[in-house]
Formats: structure tokens, C-alpha cells, sequence
């Protein structure tokens, strides 16, 4: 088994943060939409009962249902607002996790060029050593030759 440079090791490491991070984005991302759909939902339900509710108060409508109705729609608007604070608050969470998410990735990404520069500098050197072995191999044949065939 090859030995992990510090590099590597250090690529691996940020690769993990990286991926820990798009982890929290996406439950992060996923609990707005979740929000926000509830939220949907809550607004659709509160339009159809006031729709339902103002047809049927057109024939005429004892005035306890009118206090029930009412007494619900100011339950359904409450539990609107505090669902588009839970939005809100999902919406802030999500914009907090961005950042974390971009630092992991430019790290990585910091890294990675790093990696990509020692490469290149171990490729060039190889490039160097493989050339110095065929031109001493090249030599070699011409001072046998030479010494072959005085």
C-alpha cells in the first residue's frame, strides 16, 4: 500500500467537510421547501373555507356559524404567520449553511491545486530524470561503438 502524502491526507480530510457540509445544505434546503409547502397548503385551505363560506352565506347564515367561522379563520390565519416564521427561519438557516458549504469547497478546491502543482512538479522531474537516463544510455552505445572501432 502507497503512503498518503500530508497533502493527500489533507485533501481527503476536506473532501469529508466538503461533503458533511452539502449534507447540512441539503436537509437544510429540504426543511424550507417542507415549509414552504405546508405553508401552501395552510393559505389553499384558508381561500377554500373563506370561498365555501362566503357561498353559503350568500342564502343566509345564523350568526353563532358566522362567530365559528370567524374564530376559525383567525385560527388557520394564525397558524399562517407562524408557519411563514418557521419559513423564515428555515430561509435564515439555509443562508447560514451556504457560506460553510462554499468555504469547504474553496478549501478543496485550494487543495486540490496544490495537489495538482506537486504533480505537475513530480512529472517534470520525472521527465528530467527519464531524459538523463537516454542520453547516458545514448553515450553508453556511442562509447562502445567508439571503443568497438577504433
Amino acid at each position: 500500500m502507497t503512503k498518503q502524502s500530508p497533502l493527500q491526507t489533507l485533501i481527503g480530510l476536506a473532501q469529508d467537510e466538503l461533503d458533511a457540509a452539502a449534507q447540512r445544505l441539503g436537509r437544510m434546503q429540504r426543511e424550507k421547501t417542507e415549509a414552504e409547502t405546508q405553508l401552501q397548503s395552510l393559505v389553499t385551505y384558508r381561500d377554500e373555507y373563506h370561498t365555501r363560506f362566503t357561498e353559503s352565506a350568500r342564502h343566509g347564515m345564523a350568526a353563532g356559524n358566522v362567530r365559528n367561522f370567524q374564530a376559525f379563520i383567525d385560527t388557520l390565519d394564525s397558524a399562517i404567520e407562524q408557519q411563514r416564521r418557521l419559513v423564515e427561519q428555515a430561509s435564515a438557516r439555509l443562508e447560514a449553511a451556504k457560506p460553510e458549504w462554499q468555504r469547504s469547497k474553496q478549501k478543496l478546491g485550494s487543495y486540490e491545486v496544490l495537489q495538482a502543482r506537486q504533480d505537475d512538479v513530480a512529472a517534470r522531474n520525472e521527465a528530467r530524470r527519464e531524459q538523463r537516463d537516454a542520453d547516458e544510455h545514448a553515450a553508453r552505445i556511442l562509447r562502445m561503438r567508439a571503443a568497438q572501432h577504433p
